[in-house]
């Protein structure tokens, strides 16, 4: 057991928050992270829990470099994200980073194998073999010229996580994956993020649900922007 530990402790995380705070000014200021640590491993999924304004949405954005901090740095792949421009961090994102939503965001116009190609409308290439090789991955392969009116909503969160990876990230994040499916749609969707994690992504995904609890390696809580690890406890 202390050979995988100390195995897992060598390895570069793929993503790494250090001594992180971050705080909004406005009428007053409002502390949403202070001092906060973290390193996720490649392949490993970790589930973010908290009450309500814990800093879960906040952890997010910083993850996946939609929001700077204002005290510490993001690494990821080993490289200070702090000291990028704008235009750097979005082709780090581009490059790096998957994102899958609550409300899957899929355009209602598109097929199933549009959406997932739009990510790579600006990267030059040819995307429609991969994405419906990813599609097909997701037990989609016969919805492929499927609308999103036409799909059910764990169909959606498929197409979503698919969108997700088309650009071969090495974190995904995804906010409340399971919020809007019932417990076996759900479980087949944390099934896919268990695959992902195998292939050597890490998965990140703040939730409400207790569920996703029971599938990730580790789960952090956040209370008041604070951060606790090391117990089974369930923060709704």
């Amino acid at each position: 057991m202390r050979g995988a530990q100390q195995a897992a402790n060598d390895l570069e995380p793929a993503v790494e928050l250090r001594d992180v705070t971050k705080r909004y000014e406005g009428a007053e200021t409002v502390t949403a992270l202070s001092n906060v640590d973290l390193r996720v491993l490649p392949g490993e999924f970790l589930a973010v829990v908290g009450p309500s304004g814990s800093g879960k949405s906040t952890m997010l954005n910083l993850l996946g470099l939609l929001d700077v901090p204002t005290e510490g740095v993001v690494r990821l792949e080993r490289e200070d994200i702090t000291v990028l421009t704008e235009a750097e961090l979005t082709d780090a994102r581009r490059e790096y980073i998957g994102f899958v939503f609550q409300d899957f965001h899929l355009l209602p116009t598109l097929t199933a194998v549009e959406n997932v190609e739009l990510p790579t409308a600006f990267i030059d290439g040819e995307y429609t073999d991969r994405a419906v090789d990813l599609l097909r991955r997701v037990g989609l392969g016969d919805r492929l010229d499927h609308t999103p009116d036409e799909l059910s909503g764990g169909q959606k969160q498929r197409v979503a996580i698919a969108r997700g990876l088309i650009n071969e990230p090495a974190v995904l994040l995804a906010d409340e994956p399971t919020g809007n499916l019932d417990r076996e749609t759900g479980t087949k969707i944390l099934d896919e993020f268990r695959a992902i994690c195998d292939r050597g992504v890490a998965v990140v995904a703040v939730t409400h649900d207790e569920l996703v609890t029971e599938f990730a390696d580790r789960t952090v809580r956040l209370v008041d922007g604070k951060i606790g690890e090391g117990d089974d406890d369930f923060v709704t």
